[in-house]
């Protein structure tokens, strides 16, 4: 938590920093100090307000909380727009002045980028679309999985899958339940939920009840694997939820679902979390502890899959990917990233772990990583949430 708020505070003070210069470029010396004024007062709003609402958190009402983050992602997510635009415009125009050699203009009006007003308004008008818009537009993926050796009742098999849903002030239990009556709707052979799903403590009684009332929906029911963000909310008393309920909740282990297709599900590696914080400097035996954790738990979870039959592996973090391969596992379905949240030509903006987002492909193995339905902050861009579909075909 102190790293995750120490990188926190990092890119927030570079975003109100790169702002402040990028206004610079905007507008003439007068506009430019009311501006500035104003954005530093502004930020500094926010901030005192998110942190004072973090400190009485469980004092404040689900709406309030939901208001006050779609405020903050808005502000802050259009400057950050606004900075990116910018550095785009300053580099086509100084590369169109190297090529051209216009005219020169005087020194105020050549610091300046033309229209300057168009560059927030855009940057705006973006942010707001991927608050309100984008990140609340579900979408539908259908991918075909062609498997070696494939038995013909298996053939045309589909699976749903849904990860990081995250419910809470920014995913409700009326939006849980349009979520899986949609599923339904489309009728595949099984729903697939890989983790971060129950995260919020005073709701997770009644998703878990929510869920189970849908399992009946589908002709094979509902799969579920842990999270990371279960066990920050009570893994014992989610457990203790699921046991009375018809979801199939694999924490390594592999459970029959059709004749020769078994679903096999592990737990998210926790070890490194668990570390003293004074360890958790050693990044390579975090590493090391995070590497042996999956193959512990993938161990334990293929030991009473027989020989010969087909396995979906349905796992958190996406680098249980390059594990289920040396098992021979045909389909892994992970998730935990968001894709990034924020996306350009289909591709993740951050794509800060070995594996972000979308299939991954290593001869006839397959393994997806979903971009999550819910959000770790209330923005989306070039990322909408989805629903992923899997058709299970012999080669």
């Amino acid at each position: 938590m102190k790293i995750f708020l120490i990188i926190t505070a990092t890119v927030l003070a570079a975003i109100i920093g790169l702002t402040l210069v990028c206004v610079g470029f905007l507008f003439n010396e007068g506009a430019k100090r009311r501006m500035r004024r104003t954005i530093i007062w502004l930020d500094a709003l926010i901030l005192g307000t998110l942190i004072v609402g973090s400190m009485f958190r469980a004092e404040l009402p689900s709406g309030a909380v939901e208001i006050f983050g779609d405020i903050a992602a808005v502000v802050f997510m259009s400057q950050l727009i606004c900075i990116v635009t910018v550095l785009i415009a300053l580099i086509v125009r100084t590369i169109y002045r190297r090529m051209n050699k216009p005219i020169p203009f005087n020194r105020e009006r050549r610091a300046m980028l033309a229209y300057g007003f168009f560059y927030p308004i855009v940057s705006t008008a973006a942010s707001l679309y991927g608050n309100q818009i984008e990140r609340n537009s579900t979408v539908d993926n259908f991918f075909d999985i062609p498997i070696e050796n494939l038995p013909t009742e298996l053939d045309c098999f589909v699976i749903a899958q849904i990860s990081d849903v995250h419910l809470g002030a920014y995913f409700s239990l009326d939006r849980l339940e349009q979520l899986l009556s949609r599923i339904a709707e489309a009728k595949p052979d099984l729903l697939a939920i890989t983790g971060d799903i129950f995260d919020n403590v005073p709701m997770n009684e009644a998703a878990i009840k929510l869920v189970d009332s849908y399992c009946d929906r589908f002709r094979h029911g509902i799969w579920y694997c842990h999270g990371n963000h279960e066990h920050h909310r009570g893994i014992k008393a989610i457990e203790e939820g699921l046991k009375s309920t018809k979801i199939h909740w694999l924490v390594n282990r592999a459970e029959n679902v059709d004749k020769t297709l078994y679903m096999v599900g592990v737990d998210y590696p926790m070890s490194s979390m668990m570390m003293p914080v004074a360890e958790r400097e050693d990044r390579a035996a975090m590493e090391k502890n995070f590497q042996r954790q999956k193959h512990e738990y993938l161990d334990a979870a293929m030991k009473d899959v027989p020989r010969g039959a087909v396995c979906v592996l349905l796992a958190h973090h996406p680098e249980f990917i390059d594990d289920a391969i040396e098992y021979n596992i045909p389909l892994t379905l992970t998730g935990h990233t968001h894709g990034s949240q924020i996306g350009i030509f289909g591709l993740p903006l951050f794509p800060i772990f070995k594996y972000t987002r979308g299939m991954v492909k290593h001869g006839n193995y397959f393994g997806y990583v979903h971009v999550g339905n819910g959000s770790w902050f209330p923005f989306r861009l070039g990322c909408p949430p989805e629903i992923a579909y899997f058709t299970l075909n012999k080669m």
